[in-house]
């Protein structure tokens, strides 16, 4: 039988961080759900072209990453853009996907939450 043993720093960093997952709201866990879902959603979606994350260079030169949307895009605007559930743009090699209400609010959410 192996035995595990925790040194005094492992063991106050394994209580610390199990402190802080039992203080967490169950808002901020669905927040973060929520922005998990996002990011799944663009990296599988729109990853090939776009920078998806928070300091990665867009694949297409022409595709801004997310992150610099609101510079030339409102933000809030997105949610009326894809209220439809259709993701789509006027670029010709942009693809359309469909998304349901719960999956653009994701989006929205993630792409929120990485503007600087």
């Amino acid at each position: 039988m192996t035995q595990i043993s925790l040194r005094p720093i492992g063991l106050l960093a394994l209580l610390t961080a199990g402190a802080t997952a039992l203080s967490a709201t169950p808002q901020a866990f669905a927040e973060t759900a929520v922005l998990a879902e996002g990011r799944g959603l663009v990296e599988a979606n729109c990853g090939n072209c776009h920078g998806v994350g928070e300091a990665d260079a867009s694949p297409h030169e022409a595709a801004p990453p997310f992150r610099n949307l609101s510079d030339s895009f409102p933000i809030d605007a997105l949610e009326e853009a894809f209220a439809d559930g259709r993701i789509y743009s006027g670029h010709p090699d942009m693809p359309e996907f469909i998304a349901t209400p719960q999956q653009v609010d994701a989006i929205i959410a993630y792409i929120a939450s990485l503007q600087e």
